[in-house]
């Protein structure tokens, strides 16, 4: 024959007066009444068999069955009370979705973002990198740093950091193949170039040196290096394998720690770079980190704010 299964509603009302020493106390503690609070320790009696408490003055105490019933029933309590509070969190705990391209978020981002966990340790921000970002509506959890014209984007996006460009090597191929004083000293050199479409929406060394009025010649002994995502790039010139063009934003931290120096001149593009595009309905976290992503711009000097 099997047993009827144990009914454990009355548990949390058998801990609290426990712990209250009295019924009325516990009926306060859980927001019920006295006589509620009598019935289900009658009924918690009744299911286990025994006398759990006895009645004393102003109050009551547990008997030899009780105590040995108490030490059970307060760790499931704490448990259950632990879970639910584990459920709640997760429910609570805010998600974002940042969407930008493999450069932005390796070099910009990921540096930051120790900073952004101490300031919102409840925040869950699921970086998206994609060198393939559609302009598509955007999620009131989402938002996006891509790179382009003002054209490209929408009306109301911020222009996180311009598009300002200068060549960059280590010290040591400088002192090597160097001095570099004019464009023209550039193109004789050995360069890393970015792989791109047909036409580069950014710069490139093609487009660099033409503005200087530069020229490229083929030279004998060197051979250009060329990689598929800017990283790479970085790394090459990190490594003193030849002359990377050095994006503001992204080499600025290797410029100012010396492994990387300026060995031509700054080239700007007026209206283009990152932009940061937020949703139509942004949802308050995302409020937050765009409102953060600008401050750390305009305290770098790149953005002018909105």
């Amino acid at each position: 024959m099997r047993e009827r299964p144990v009914d454990l509603g009355w548990m949390r009302v058998f801990v609290e007066a426990t712990r209250q020493g009295s019924l009325t106390a516990a009926a306060n503690v859980l927001n019920m009444s006295q006589p509620a609070i009598s019935y289900h320790i009658r009924r918690a009696e009744e299911e286990v068999g025994v006398a759990l408490f006895e009645r004393v003055h102003r109050g009551v105490e547990l008997t030899p069955a009780g105590r040995q019933l108490f030490e059970i029933a307060r760790r499931a309590v704490g448990d259950i009370d632990d879970a639910v509070r584990g459920f709640h969190a997760e429910r609570d705990r805010g998600t974002i979705r940042l969407l930008t391209d493999y450069a932005f978020s390796a070099l910009w981002l990921m540096p930051r973002m120790h900073a952004v966990r101490q300031l919102h340790p409840e925040l869950d921000i699921q970086i998206v990198a994609t060198q393939r970002f559609q302009q598509t509506r955007l999620g009131e959890n989402e938002i996006a740093v891509v790179f382009g014209a003002k054209s490209d984007v929408k009306a109301d996006a911020v222009l996180l950091v311009p598009e300002v460009v200068t060549p960059v090597c280590t010290p040591a191929f400088a002192e090597r193949n160097g001095p570099f004083d004019d464009p023209s000293s550039l193109a004789r050199s050995t360069l890393i170039h970015l792989d791109s479409p047909s036409q580069a929406p950014w710069f490139e060394w093609t487009t660099y040196l033409s503005h200087f009025g530069a020229k490229r010649e083929a030279q004998a002994g060197h051979v250009d290096l060329t990689f598929n995502t800017y990283s790479l790039v970085v790394q090459a010139a990190l490594t003193g394998q030849g002359i990377a063009i050095g994006w503001e934003g992204l080499v600025d931290a290797s410029m100012s720690s010396g492994v990387l120096r300026a060995v031509g001149r700054t080239l700007e593009a007026k209206g283009r770079g990152y932009w940061l595009v937020a949703p139509d309905q942004p949802g308050r976290h995302v409020e937050w980190l765009a409102k953060w992503l600008v401050s750390e711009a305009k305290d770098n000097g790149w953005c002018a704010g909105v």
